[in-house]
């Protein structure tokens, strides 16, 4: 596996982090035994990973601790909490969890994981009318879990599907408090490459990508509905591609480049994102992904097209359309 600088850390990581989130949670929500999502966990780690996502939310905390047992002192665990006692549907719930209570929910996490430390602690899906409570209220109980050696780098993530011009992130990604972050991105909607990471690489702050393959651009079919979606919103010029077959130069010059390839390639030769995240419950798929990250750059024709056709959007992030 190829390794990467993480950031200020000082750490050498591998290029591709396993997410235990996602549509698939390591095959949990498609009916998986734990057995089943350990073993894709264990074969992660056999293929050179060295960075594991998850979350509380997930429900997959036990199982990443599991598959990582024996092992934990070789990998970095990233885990995530929501900052509000009640998710709701946009994120922005007002009921903030305290800096107290924070630091329970920690005490929760390092038991699910079965660990006395976490590597990576994130706030899971920061708004940007929350992040100022986060400065004032939840940064102070961070400093005591990181001066208590259970917690070694703080993070921070967004909620792409909804601020999808990083309005937390561009505020975020200016201070040096966030060792981390996590970052939407991909060919659909590139914003981040404008506005977060020329910020997270003057302040040496580590990259995790996320959103590289969403279910938006699992295929040419659910591709095109998006791209005339964009057409309809004004963000993307019809005449820049065949609308037939938006993506069809994919397959042109002797080339066969699944969407899937193209977009992990696209967003792990992106100057300033450091890891990209894969998720997947089968084995066989995630050794796809892997070769696919690890994959060269895009042809420059390729890479060109798509950061031509998509240089304006910043409505989507890449999920399908209901």
């Amino acid at each position: 596996m190829q390794q990467v600088d993480f950031g200020r850390t000082g750490l050498k990581v591998s290029a591709a982090c396993l997410g235990a989130g996602g549509h698939s949670r390591l095959g949990q929500t498609y009916g998986a035994t734990a057995e089943q999502s350990i073993a894709v966990v264990k074969a992660a780690y056999d293929l050179g990973i060295t960075v594991f996502d998850t979350a509380a939310k997930y429900g997959t905390e036990p199982i990443v601790g599991a598959g990582l047992k024996g092992v934990r002192d070789k990998v970095l665990i990233s885990t995530k909490t929501v900052m509000v006692h009640k998710d709701e549907r946009e994120g922005f719930g007002s009921d903030e969890l305290t800096g107290d209570e924070l630091i329970a929910d920690v005490e929760e996490r390092l038991r699910r994981l079965s660990t006395d430390y976490i590597d990576i602690l994130h706030l899971h899906g920061v708004g940007a009318r929350q992040y100022q409570y986060v400065l004032d209220e939840l940064v102070p109980a961070f400093i005591k879990l990181r001066e208590a050696g259970k917690v070694r780098f703080f993070g921070v993530t967004e909620r792409f599907n909804i601020d999808t011009k990083h309005e937390m992130l561009k505020r975020a990604a200016r201070d040096r408090i966030w060792d981390v972050v996590m970052v939407g991105y991909n060919f659909l909607n590139q914003t981040a490459a404008a506005e977060v990471l020329p910020l997270t690489r003057e302040n040496g702050i580590a990259t995790l990508c996320m959103y590289a393959v969403r279910g938006g651009l699992a295929d040419h079919e659910r591709a095109k509905r998006l791209i005339d979606d964009l057409i309809a919103r004004g963000e993307i010029d019809p005449d820049t591609f065949d609308r037939d077959d938006p993506l069809g130069f994919l397959r042109e010059d002797g080339r066969a480049i699944p969407i899937a390839e193209a977009a992990y390639r696209f967003c792990r030769h992106t100057p300033g994102i450091d890891i990209v995240m894969t998720g997947t419950g089968k084995v066989e798929h995630l050794r796809e992904n892997v070769r696919s990250i690890e994959a060269p750059p895009l042809p420059a024709e390729v890479e060109e097209r798509l950061r031509r056709i998509f240089r304006n959007v910043s409505s989507q992030s890449g999920n399908p359309l209901a």
